[in-house]
């Protein structure tokens, strides 16, 4: 504690500031940690399967309810939007998709690109520091007296070292959770994509026309109730 509070002292008040952002930084990071690895993630080949084999056997308020199971998980969410529409056409179930999809994103994407902005914020406000440091190097050259003017300028160097040394403390490891974080979220969003479209695929691809004859020939003329199958005798014919 007394070194923190030593290299704080050393910083002066662009240390205090540093370290502020470092705090929030450490705390999104955590909050990040926690909804990436442990909130959104899932078994995603093995939920899709489940869905699948559900859907097959035309079981959709089973998958709606499995989703409700799982509501907190953003492909789940997604699932139970797209499932809700497999009984319209084609391109509502589409549009439900585009739907789900809008929804789900955010919830993967949300407050990550503020860490990347808080690493170089660290960044330049050591590099603030250091020239608040240097400022006062040189007043002390310049003003200062001759008795106190040796002690003024390793003060200024010493401002000027360790605030740059605490911003690059702090932006280094936060830019390092950002990559991996990133990296985390990039792995999410690939797989909410694909399991959707092959969600959406399937439940387009399994709506099947009637096999009648208007479908089977769609360019033969309607055939009037009770007809026979054989053409009728021309005009003036005599039945044998």
């Amino acid at each position: 504690m007394d070194g923190i509070l030593g290299l704080l002292s050393h910083a002066g008040p662009m240390g205090f500031i540093i370290i502020a952002t470092g705090v929030g930084s450490m705390a999104l990071v955590a909050e990040r940690i926690r909804a990436l690895y442990f909130s959104f993630g899932m078994d995603s080949e093995g939920f899709m399967n489940k869905i699948q084999n559900l859907v097959l056997s035309k079981k959709i308020d089973e998958a709606i309810v499995l989703c409700n199971q799982l509501e907190k998980k953003p492909m789940a969410k997604a699932f139970k939007t797209i499932l809700e529409k497999a009984d319209r056409d084609d391109e509502t179930i589409f549009q439900s998709h585009d739907i789900a999809m809008s929804e789900a994103v955010p919830m993967y994407t949300k407050r990550l690109h503020y860490l990347s902005m808080l690493a170089n914020v660290a960044t330049q406000l050591g590099l603030l520091g250091t020239i608040y440091g240097l400022i006062l190097s040189f007043q002390a050259v310049s003003q200062a007296d001759p008795a106190t003017k040796q002690q003024l300028l390793a003060n200024g160097i010493s401002v000027s070292l360790y605030t740059t040394a605490l911003g690059l403390a702090v932006a280094i490891p936060v830019m390092v959770a950002y990559s991996f974080l990133f990296s985390r979220q990039n792995e999410l969003l690939e797989q909410l994509q694909e399991k959707s479209g092959k969600l959406t695929e399937l439940l387009t691809g399994s709506h099947v026309p009637t096999l009648n004859r208007a479908n089977i020939f769609p360019d033969a003329p309607a055939r009037t109730p009770g007809a026979s199958g054989t053409t009728p005798p021309p005009a003036g014919h005599k039945a044998s």
